[in-house]
């Protein structure tokens, strides 16, 4: 199959700066993402300094695709009709209820996707997986697509993203590789070649990896639980350090020395976030315990059951510095983003430890120099416990970190480079939890 036109379906932390990726490799190749809600496709065709989504190096992408073979629309069924290939990029979250509630994935808005484009499929299409999704849910979107459109035959292929937040841009120039998942039938077979084809653009086909489409689902979840896995394993370590008067960053440095483990994800820290690790480590449980694997889902729990602890331990920290009262107590929150270069929050570590500390009487100050302020808003209206008016005088949510001066501690909870060199009066204290500051006057994790 030729493939003259790309229809990616979700504009956002993948979808977007993934495409806009391809379009810049494959300048023959028309490239749309489309996504149902105008203001982010809006944000999309606006100044590239101010995108929906940041990543070192987007904007410069964007700004030399954009117009020329890189689009943005809100018209979903003109482009799937358009598309010899579609990428489904949408968010798939751990569903809030019903049978697997807290661990299943979530699957509504790709069957969605899947019944946009049985609808407003009128030739033959190749389907691409780009969420992160449980092993077999081609299958689920194979039987929606041939449900509603018995005149077309679908190919499904699993592409899964394996891309950091913050270096997404160069983790797509410079792959580790990319993996692509397809049926073994002639029909497709030439769907993987038409997919490779497109990254053989830029990508070396060494670092091309093709499998059956089961093993490339499952691929996302088991890398990002062995990745989370460290980091578990080495906060747990912090604990145990602190109580021994070890030092963590010297611990770290000994083990990842020895070439069998490398230095990688060993940096303690108050927790991780992001939209994925916690997500695929409880789809991986509810799949272990699905298929009888009690122990393995176990055993993969305990994973996410510690960065719980973690986020919870350090708040602790701050709350026995003042003797277990926050009363009356001004702290700056500094960083609300999961990690340093990009503006996304979700599951940070910013979120529980910060409400945790407002339970403990602290007013609270938060600075993070891309999250948007109503970004931080609406994760606290929705996603702490206790109730949370908006103009509640114990939250203020500042644009500047020189607006944070006048707090009486600070609590640095992602690694800006900014963080890293701040000074504070003899008389206040750092709680460094990415163990960044260079301030003699901080308390650190795992020291």
């Amino acid at each position: 199959m030729i493939i003259k036109n790309i229809c990616c379906i979700g504009a956002g932390y993948v979808g977007g700066p993934t495409m806009s990726v391809i379009a810049l490799k494959c300048p023959h190749i028309n490239v749309t993402v489309v996504d149902a809600n105008p203001d982010k496709i809006k944000e999309w065709n606006g100044p590239v300094n101010s995108l929906p989504v940041y990543e070192p190096g987007l904007s410069d992408v964007v700004k030399e695709a954009r117009g020329r073979n890189l689009f943005f629309s809100d018209d979903i069924a003109g482009n799937i009709e358009k598309a010899e290939i579609i990428f489904m990029a949408v968010n798939t979250p751990t569903k809030t209820e019903g049978e697997g509630a807290g661990m299943k994935a979530d699957l509504r808005n790709i069957e969605a996707c899947a019944r946009d484009i049985a609808k407003y499929s009128k030739k033959d299409k190749i389907v691409v997986e780009k969420s992160t999704l449980p092993v077999r849910t081609a299958e689920k979107i194979k039987e929606i697509l041939y449900e509603k459109s018995t005149d077309n035959h679908f190919e499904i292929l699993s592409n899964p993203e394996f891309l950091a937040e913050g270096t997404a841009i160069q983790d797509l120039f410079k792959s580790d590789r990319v993996l692509i998942g397809g049926d073994d039938s002639k029909s497709g077979q030439n769907a993987v070649k038409s997919l490779v084809d497109i990254y053989a653009n830029w990508i070396p086909k060494e670092k091309i990896l093709t499998t059956n489409v089961w093993s490339s689902e499952l691929a996302k979840l088991a890398s990002n639980a062995m990745l989370a896995q460290r980091i578990s394993s080495i906060n747990s370590l912090s604990g145990l350090c602190e109580k021994t008067e070890a030092n963590i960053d010297e611990l770290s440095m000994a083990i990842g020395m020895d070439h069998r483990i490398g230095p990688n994800f060993l940096k303690a820290s108050a927790g991780f976030g992001g939209s994925c690790f916690q997500k695929d480590i409880l789809n991986l449980v509810y799949l272990c315990k699905f298929y009888g694997l009690d122990q393995e889902a176990e055993y993969w729990h305990q994973v996410v059951r510690i960065n719980d602890n973690q986020k919870k331990r350090f708040a602790q920290k701050v709350i026995d510095y003042f003797n277990g009262d926050l009363t009356g107590v001004r702290i700056a929150i500094l960083g609300w983003a999961f990690k340093a270069n990009t503006n996304d929050s979700r599951e940070s570590a910013s979120i529980k430890v910060s409400e945790i500390l407002y339970k403990s009487g602290a007013s609270i100050t938060i600075y993070d120099p891309m999250v948007q302020k109503r970004s931080i808003s609406n994760d606290i209206q929705s996603l702490w416990d206790t109730e949370v008016k908006l103009n509640d005088k114990r939250i203020n949510i500042v644009e500047k970190l020189s607006e944070t001066k006048k707090c009486d501690t600070f609590v640095i909870l992602t690694e800006w480079e900014e963080f890293k060199l701040i000074d504070v009066e003899e008389s206040k204290i750092i709680f460094d939890g990415r163990n960044i500051n260079q301030n003699k006057n901080k308390i650190s994790i795992g020291k």
